[in-house]
């Protein structure tokens, strides 16, 4: 396929290019440059600007089913994976209803641009084979990171109890079935149990330093930070890191890809947001998740606007919106190894097309402020996913 006259955010910087062609084959990014001459069907796309398809880093998109539940309670009476209305209603609902309200979710996700997410599964075996299954329908790109479902309280984390022996063979059929493991956190598990998912062989990724209550308690049980402990694991990256400190930080940069960041999700459960420069400032490469979609609506283009006002409003400091657009593409891809997230020869064709003169986005004078903080699914004109057009039309 061949796309004319496409204004695009090209490579891992997002520079823009106002005016060139861009050639597909074989669900990759061929040639990028002006004038491609090709016997091959094209498409013109003047007045259309190209970008990398968003990366949703961090969802649990099982909890569809029950938004806005519980909106005022506690983080642990909402989320705690043991005892939060979250995990009742997990276990209490069919797979067929659970199922049909995640491909729900991942459809939304596609409309609003997001040909990536990366999922925190919930429910063992049973709960990643149900994620699969819906997937095979859905033409978005997906991380299925599973769960084991054992967890591990003060007595056992203070004894540092090993990793359950009858439940290995269970660990190697999760893998077998997913693209790794997404861990609850190192408050839920004992060292012993760290160390032995560390030596798995898929992306590991583990909660980390969300509340201040779980950052006392790791301290207050072991006398060690939790996201040091949670480092025991060798994960790829952690998610969130809202109150990590700075030396906490800097050895998650030194130890992991990076750090997954989800805002508002922080603010939604009242539990602040992420110090984002201190992270920059530490080393970190940071990407953007949208969380639970329990509370928090699995939209990119929210995330980063509410990134690019609430961080001047709280610190009078903005933060560039071209590094607020790369943590939610080019950033993912970098994190996750894989090679999506921009625009470039060789890379996964996974675009977004959005409509230049959009009513709330013309005139662009900016476009990496316009899309971080103007733009939204109206302004959509197609999406993208490994070359084939999956929503819209050019």
């Amino acid at each position: 396929m061949l796309i004319k006259n496409i204004s695009i955010l090209s490579g891992d910087d997002l520079e823009y290019v106002p005016n060139t062609d861009i050639q597909i084959r074989n669900n990759r990014f061929k040639k990028i440059q002006p004038n491609i001459e090709s016997k091959e069907e094209s498409a013109d796309c003047e007045g259309l600007l190209m970008i990398p398809g968003f990366i949703n880093s961090h969802t649990h998109i099982g909890d569809s089913i029950g938004k806005d539940i519980s909106l005022n309670g506690t983080v642990d009476e909402k989320i705690h994976p043991v005892f939060g209305a979250k995990s009742k209603i997990l276990k209490n609902t069919s797979n067929e209803h659970l199922g049909n309200f995640m491909k729900n979710t991942c459809h939304s996700m596609l409309r609003k641009g997001i040909t990536t997410f990366v999922d925190f599964r919930e429910g063992g075996l049973e709960g990643a084979v149900l994620l699969k299954k819906i997937l095979k329908d859905v033409p978005i790109r997906s991380i299925v990171l599973g769960r084991m479902e054992f967890y591990h309280d003060a007595k056992d984390i203070k004894r540092n109890s090993p990793f359950p022996s009858l439940d290995s063979s269970k660990l190697s059929t999760l893998l077998q079935k997913c693209d790794g493991i997404g861990v609850s956190g190192a408050n839920e598990n004992s060292t012993s149990v760290l160390n032995h998912y560390s030596k798995t062989s898929k992306i590991r990724a583990i909660h980390s330093a969300e509340t201040k209550e779980s950052t006392s308690k790791s301290k207050k049980i072991t006398g060690k930070s939790e996201t040091i402990r949670a480092l025991s694991m060798k994960p790829d990256f952690l998610v969130h890191m809202t109150y990590a400190s700075k030396s906490d930080l800097q050895m998650a940069s030194r130890k992991t890809r990076g750090i997954v960041i989800c805002p508002r999700a922080n603010s939604s459960l009242a539990e602040g947001i992420p110090d984002i420069k201190l992270m920059q400032e530490s080393g970190c490469l940071l990407a953007l998740g949208t969380d639970n979609v329990m509370i928090n609506s699995p939209d990119m283009f929210r995330e980063m606007d509410f990134i690019w006002k609430v961080s001047m409003g709280l610190h009078k400091t903005r933060i560039d919106a071209k590094e607020i657009l790369k943590m939610a593409t080019v950033n993912g891809g970098k994190i996750l190894n894989k090679e999506i997230g921009s625009i470039q020869s060789g890379k996964i064709a996974d675009c977004i097309f959005l409509d230049k003169h959009a009513l709330d986005l013309e005139p662009m004078h900016d476009p990496h402020a316009s899309i971080v903080h103007r733009a939204s699914e109206s302004a959509i004109k197609a999406v993208m996913t490994g070359g084939k057009t999956i929503h819209g039309k050019l």
